[in-house]
């Protein structure tokens, strides 16, 4: 990855490749998560339990091949488990029900289930080999592989399940003796095999088992994510003018009768009510938007943004910590931080809440049906009461009673005639100049 962050944390559709393999298999119903890491990968052990809080941590301090880092959680494998699943943190798209299927078929008796998938260029991936019956006889890594057993397309995902009551035994069996000298988890095949053991084949999609090795297949994971989770959204109901130029975050919710214009970022943490405009060019971060609110063009709801029923953000807003109560409008060119926006609120262009002393933040506090004037500053901690009015272009910095009006600007002068004395002076000086 050409990275100081090791590869499992970086992220496809808004969370670690880590929390999607993880929120895969607690979907699928695994009840215990062992996760082997790196020496000296506290990193990714927190981020692990910030999804499986009761995860189970174990250190691969030697890398010598894929059986030999299961085997690191031998002891929790030793605690015993209906099936032992084997995920990967570089393989990001894999879903539940495939997990699920990998479960079923060490339910109705195999010993071993492999996930394959048939390969557009095989090239490079272990090979999954039938016997005469069809069956699963062995899968056999492309160096170690003959000719004629490269020449078959259906090859190993990576992913297995083992039955949980023999796993330890099989694992404990697996030897090196390999072109690569490492301990192939794949070799458990065979010893199942040769205990007279059924070995079953679960077929996945390809782009399901892509695994991400370097940024373009970083890239190629996001794009299957990017696809899937619109087409979800699609199909829960709600509009996309331009998909393709909609990105969305695994957790992203989206209610029907939602429009998404195009150019829309959504980032982790967003929920979209039904009936909500999202207008072009928009970003959304960590933010609530209420049934029928409308946000943007050119807005930006940052963490903590909450828009209530009927709520505007308009263009070139930008809103974050704050709540914008039911029929509330920001409309244009305003920056609201740490406040709190009455029912039916108008907030003129060009206003901010000044929440921030270089020190500490502070909050505002504006009423129902109060009016904020245009290019008004409201310095926190205020609270401007129900149904006031705020002239356009003050600084506020005291509490405004409710229904009162507060100016807070300089005094208006004007001194008739000034300005043709002053273009008068100003073109005799230039002459003198020139």
């Amino acid at each position: 990855m050409k990275s100081d962050r090791p590869k499992a944390l970086h992220e496809v559709a808004g969370r670690s490749m880590l929390a999607n393999v993880l929120a895969s298999a607690v979907a699928a119903g695994v009840s215990r998560v062992a996760v082997i890491v790196g020496p000296g990968r506290d990193d990714v052990g927190a981020e692990a339990r910030r999804y499986v809080p009761d995860a189970q941590m174990f250190v691969q301090s030697e890398r010598r091949g894929t059986a030999h880092a299961v085997l690191a959680a031998r002891t929790a494998i030793a605690e015993g488990c209906d099936d032992l699943i084997v995920l990967f943190a570089d393989t990001p798209l894999l879903t539940a029900p495939t997990i699920g299927a990998l479960r079923a078929a060490i339910a109705e008796g195999a010993a071993v289930a492999v996930l394959g998938f048939e390969a557009f260029n095989p090239f490079g991936y272990g090979r999954l080999l039938r016997d005469a019956s069809g069956r699963l006889a062995a899968i056999r890594e492309e160096k170690d592989a003959s000719e004629e057993e490269r020449a078959v397309t259906l090859c190993n995902g990576g992913l297995m399940a083992i039955d949980g009551a023999h796993a330890l035994r099989l694992l404990e069996r697996i030897d090196n003796k390999n072109a690569k000298g490492e301990f192939y988890l794949t070799d458990v095949v065979e010893l199942a095999r040769a205990d007279g053991r059924q070995a079953k084949v679960v077929i996945a999609d390809e782009s399901e088992v892509l695994g991400v090795n370097d940024r373009i297949q970083l890239s190629q994971a996001e794009a299957v994510a990017q696809t899937r989770l619109r087409r979800a959204v699609m199909a829960g109901g709600a509009t996309m003018i331009a998909p393709e130029t909609v990105f969305l975050c695994a957790d992203t919710q989206i209610g029907r009768d939602v429009t998404i214009e195009p150019h829309v970022v959504i980032g982790p943490g967003v929920a979209i009510a039904d009936g909500a405009m999202i207008h072009a060019f928009s970003h959304l971060e960590g933010a609530q938007v209420g049934e029928g609110a409308s946000v943007g063009p050119f807005a930006r709801l940052r963490p903590g943004a909450a828009l209530a029923e009927k709520a505007k953000a308009g263009n070139f807003v930008e809103i974050k910590n704050a709540n914008v109560a039911r029929g509330a409008k920001v409309n244009h060119l305003s920056y609201i931080g740490d406040a709190d926006i009455g029912v039916n609120a108008n907030i003129g262009a060009g206003t901010i809440t000044c929440n921030y002393d270089g020190f500490l933040k502070y909050r505002t506090t504006i009423g129902d049906n109060a009016f904020i004037g245009s290019n008004s500053s409201l310095v926190a901690p205020v609270t401007i009461g129900q149904g006031a009015y705020v002239g356009s272009g003050s600084v506020i910095t005291k509490d405004v009673a409710p229904d009162a009006l507060a100016v807070a600007r300089g005094r208006q002068m004007e001194k008739p005639g000034w300005a043709v004395s002053f273009r008068v002076g100003q073109a005799a000086k230039k002459a003198k100049r020139e």
